[in-house]
């Protein structure tokens, strides 16, 4: 058994690292770097229900961290899969990183990969706090904590279902959906993932040293808003959609608000 938070990401990040070299080499085989965003999501769940084999803290919190992961992990990497892969070419994303980096994309993708191992680790982090917690009850804060990821959670499987029942109609080819939860908000689905973590931080809160576990949604709301998130997913959506910055005009970016006139 493992009782060390250091020790239990160290697990996690022999196993991403480990997955992630071999995703890279099928991208150099296959030219397609989509699938990265499927092993994140299932590796998170992965070393989460690693942690709770492996760590010495009680059963109840071990058990809670593997199923908060698992419902979390895998249903965003079956989403993933279906939407982004399945039957479909490179993500616009990376097909612009491809384009972008030339001779030298297969080097910078292996760099790119083991980032996102990296990343795996940094979110499994609450996982591991809560895995650790020795305490034999399971304390109000946290079931408050599991409350907000289930509207979290929730919010997040509405807006995914919603935008997939927008692309399976061939009318809305070219525009952007404007239905539901995204008539509020561009993003939608990025706001509840954000309130799905500070679910689990709270859960952790009551582990010791769980407070730590608030870097995870405060790094998060950063990497939406600075780095991998809306700028990378709008810059895509105004070249690829002419409606798209009228839409910008009228909806909030993050938090679901009443749409205003442009």
């Amino acid at each position: 058994m493992i009782g060390s938070v250091w020790g239990l990401l160290l697990v996690g990040l022999v196993l991403a690292a480990s997955v992630m070299a071999v995703l890279w080499y099928v991208q150099v085989r296959i030219h397609d770097a989509s699938h990265v965003d499927v092993a994140w999501a299932a590796l998170i769940a992965s070393a989460a229900i690693l942690y709770a084999l492996l760590a010495d803290g009680d059963v109840r919190h071990r058990l809670l961290a593997a199923a908060l992961a698992s419902m979390w992990g895998f249903r965003l990497a079956g989403y993933l899969y279906v939407s982004r892969i399945h039957g479909k070419e490179e993500d616009g994303r990376y097909r612009t990183l491809r384009a972008k980096w030339g001779a030298g994309a297969n080097r910078n993708f292996a760099w790119f990969f083991q980032f996102q191992a990296l990343f795996v680790v940094f979110f499994s982090l609450p996982f591991a706090l809560i895995c650790l917690d020795p305490d034999s009850t399971i304390a109000a804060p946290a079931w408050i904590g599991v409350a907000v990821w289930t509207v979290g959670n929730a919010g997040t499987i509405v807006a995914d279902r919603q935008l997939a029942r927008w692309r399976a109609n061939p009318a809305n080819a070219g525009k952007t959906a404007r239905r539901g939860l995204w008539g509020w908000s561009r993003h939608p689905n990025y706001f509840f993932e954000w309130v799905s973590w500070c679910g689990i931080a709270l859960v952790a809160t009551t582990a010791p040293n769980g407070w730590i576990a608030w870097i995870v949604p405060a790094g998060l709301l950063f990497l939406l808003f600075r780095v991998t998130g809306i700028p990378a997913t709008e810059g895509q959506a105004l070249r690829s959609r002419a409606d798209y910055a009228e839409y910008q005009l009228t909806t909030s970016a993050f938090v679901p608000l009443p749409p205003r006139s442009a």
